[in-house]
């Protein structure tokens, strides 16, 4: 009783915000009703605050409009066909949505939209209790009927319906239970994982987007791996991120090697632990090129006499499938060419360890990396796994020695802008010459000496292109 008295004191002093009261007044005394919904009264309970504030009212979206506006100093639509407005009132930004009744048709990617008539069912059509208590605004009243608040105290994750109708009204939801998962900690609740893996194929009728974001928010989270088990293990993730599951590559008797699958998710959770250290935050291209750093493995698997096995060219064959998938999902373009660009060069420093690499083979790491390098340090790290401690210390202090490197030829050459000694202008100038694909020859010419003997100054670049130029 003591856990629930403190939950509630927390909600009480958490939602002691002087807005709560202008806005519950003015949609009472517009004789409608208005409550603070969802993740804000959830995470007020757990002792946050919530930074984005979601409200729910029996007015329409046109008098939602009206009553606000008054209050704001902006309002948009977020969605006025789903019932959203939102608004800036002073510092906070709100949405506000009729009170809903939505359900998906089996054949449609998109639900159709029902608005309700009380705050009980549309508490009801929320996706899981944790999430289905509401405060009624300005009285303050804790409304929770589906004891949302007894299993914030479980830590259990289990829907205000029966999860098959939860579930079927909104199939997203399943990648959502994997979500929470991982950003609350909590457990699903075995009847809501039993339906998540009898339905998974109704995740096909979400559209890709919705997909993205979900599993975005999912990577982002403080531990994702729970989550992405949970995808796999429910039979989702083989419909949404078919290559993930891939990874548990079978193991015979005579043939012996990393389990890939978990390997992947290790080096996802070393790949966060490094962020701080690079200056990143919760860093979703980051997160997405660990998870996928080795999903050319199954297809490129060879196994050799004596009991090895090898994924020759899996990193290139990876980069292909990552975009592929990730096109798939609708991921923009810069963040597909990033991740492809590091899972191509996942591979690239092993073998540092074994013999030094001379300063134009630094250059040309740095080159490739572009403005990937620091994620590549990151994820270049984050793939050591091993178990042999003197293999993982020797691979770290190589990689130490690499960057430090980096440092040096940085300062000394401007390794940032990795250009030729001429530019293009003064190549045509010299060669006399057209702007054409000559240019671009001479140029590249000049950039692999950049590349293997750093800065050579004007004049000696001029010297090397006029004896290059007649025997190209």
């Amino acid at each position: 009783m003591q856990a629930v008295a403190d939950a509630l004191k927390n909600l009480s002093d958490n939602t002691n915000n002087p807005l709560f009261d202008v806005l519950g007044g003015a949609f009472d005394a517009a004789g409608e009703e208005l409550s603070l919904v969802g993740g804000p009264v959830r995470d007020a309970i757990l002792g946050r605050v919530a930074l984005d504030l979601d409200f729910t009212t029996s007015a329409d979206p046109d008098k939602i409009l009206k009553i606000v506006k008054p209050l704001a100093s902006a309002t948009w639509d977020v969605g006025r066909e789903f019932g959203t407005i939102a608004a800036q009132i002073g510092d906070h930004k709100i949405e506000i949505t009729s009170y809903r009744a939505d359900s998906y048709d089996k054949d449609s990617r998109k639900p159709t939209v029902e608005f309700g008539d009380n705050l009980e069912d549309d508490l009801k059509r929320r996706d899981f209790t944790v999430n289905a208590m509401a405060l009624r605004l300005p009285s303050k009243t804790f409304v929770d009927p589906h004891q949302g608040l007894r299993d914030l105290m479980l830590e259990t994750l289990r829907t205000p319906a029966a999860p098959e109708i939860s579930f079927s009204d909104d199939p997203l939801r399943m990648m959502r239970a994997a979500r929470f998962t991982s950003q609350l900690g909590f457990e699903l609740d075995p009847a809501a994982f039993t339906a998540m893996r009898d339905m998974a194929s109704r995740i096909e009728i979400i559209s890709a987007e919705r997909v993205r974001d979900e599993l975005s928010k999912l990577l982002i989270s403080k531990n994702p791996q729970p989550g992405l088990e949970l995808l796999v293990e429910s039979g989702i993730a083989e419909l949404v991120l078919p290559e993930l599951p891939a990874l548990r590559l079978e193991v015979d008797e005579h043939h012996h090697h990393k389990d890939v699958y978990q390997h992947s998710l290790t080096v996802v959770a070393q790949a966060i632990s490094l962020e701080p250290q690079y200056g990143f935050d919760s860093d979703l291209i980051l997160r997405l090129a660990a998870l996928l750093h080795d999903i050319g493995k199954p297809a490129t698997r060879k196994l050799e006499q004596g009991g090895s096995v090898t994924f020759h060219h899996h990193d290139v064959v990876g980069a292909k499938l990552a975009k592929k998938r990730l096109m798939a999902l609708r991921f923009d373009n810069d963040t597909i060419k990033a991740v492809c660009r590091l899972i191509e060069l996942h591979l690239r420093f092993f073998g540092y360890s074994d013999q030094q690499w001379s300063d134009s083979a630094v250059r040309r790491y740095v080159r490739d990396a572009d403005d990937q390098l620091k994620r590549l340090h990151i994820l270049t790290r984050a793939d050591v796994t091993t178990r042999n401690q003197r293999k993982a210390d020797r691979l770290a202090h190589a990689y130490d020695d690499l960057e430090a490197r980096i440092k040096v030829l940085a300062e000394q050459e401007q390794l940032d802008a990795m250009r030729p000694d001429l530019d293009g202008q003064e190549i045509m100038q010299l060669l006399g010459i057209k702007p054409g694909r000559e240019v671009g020859q001479a140029y590249n010419f000049l950039l692999e000496l950049r590349l293997d003997e750093g800065a050579i100054g004007k004049d000696e670049a001029k010297k090397r292109l006029l004896e290059w130029w007649p025997n190209r």
